[in-house]
């Protein structure tokens, strides 16, 4: 299958106040954000032509912004029809979006207190992040190598490009081993996420247990299911759980704007059957998000 590049597409981009078309938008390769990882982003679903949690993802980069110490310099209010404005630039009702913020050009050091915050949002066709056949089977997780950093090592609340870097080592390792994606311990040797996903475990005490995001991103779509899954009639348990604890486990799902909620079938030499924890939840987000 050949790849379509991000650069070489048609469309539009919003990009610093104005609509542009694809190609053209573009920054300076001598970009803060570039050199030294100071961007944030979001991803987000449109469903029907309705951003899934629009509001809160909004919320969310700007408290990013605020992480790396700077502001998104848009209104609330401004992006919300900015994302709107890009959809429809675009032609797409089912789609994903990404907005993100980054510092630019002006400084190229590790003080950057001149440079100038830009913004853009982009969106895309996108269909699951994998395919229908193979999340209902259930995807492979090896189990990485690297870990999620501390809270006083790292800004590990914001969704920072920087923070992403062993995300990809860790998919890249695990895909040359035969697996799908990863799952990363925490700094503490703790259960923490997927490279780009929050994780959910069915215990054998009936329960859905999920780490506590004290040192990863407290994910909106992780929000959600924690929601459904009570409304479904289980008791979630958020805790720290050590990786042994998987041989007390029958179902795992992972969570997430792209994965949505996608099952597990193997984590390492952990075994688990896609079953009726997650085929009730996959029932009730894709509900919800139909809406």
């Amino acid at each position: 299958m050949s790849l379509i590049p991000f650069d070489d597409r048609d469309g539009y981009i919003w990009l610093d106040g104005q609509m542009v078309p694809w190609r053209d938008a573009k920054t300076h390769t001598l970009c803060h954000g570039l050199h030294y990882a100071s961007s944030v982003f979001e991803g987000e679903r449109s469903y029907n032509g309705k951003i899934f949690k629009s509001a809160e993802h909004t919320a969310r980069l700007r408290s990013s912004c605020n992480f790396l110490d700077f502001d998104l310099p848009i209104s609330d209010e401004e992006m919300e029809k900015i994302k709107y404005q890009v959809l429809d630039a675009n032609g797409i009702t089912d789609g994903y979006l990404r907005p993100f913020c980054w510092r630019g050009s002006e400084m190229m050091a590790i003080s950057a207190q001149q440079t100038t915050t830009h913004v853009a949002v982009a969106a895309w066709q996108w269909p699951s992040y994998f395919d229908p056949e193979t999340k209902m089977k259930g995807i492979t997780l090896d189990i990485a190598d690297w870990r999620r950093p501390s809270p006083d090592s790292a800004p590990v609340q914001a969704k920072a490009a920087g923070l992403y870097m062993i995300c990809t080592l860790a998919k890249h390792n695990a895909e040359r081993k035969g697996f799908q994606d990863a799952l990363m311990l925490d700094y503490r040797g703790y259960v923490a996420e997927a490279t780009g996903a929050n994780i959910f475990f069915l215990m054998d005490d009936g329960k859905i247990h999920t780490p506590i995001a004290d040192c990863f991103l407290d994910g909106i779509t992780r929000r959600t299911v924690i929601e459904l899954a009570k409304d479904a009639g289980f008791e979630v348990v958020e805790r720290h759980i050590l990786p042994n604890e998987l041989e007390n486990a029958t179902e795992a799902f992972l969570t997430g704007t792209a994965a949505e909620i996608t099952p597990v079938s193997q984590i390492a030499d952990y075994q688990f059957k896609p079953d009726e924890a997650s085929r009730k939840l996959v029932e009730a987000y894709t509900q919800k998000t139909s809406r």
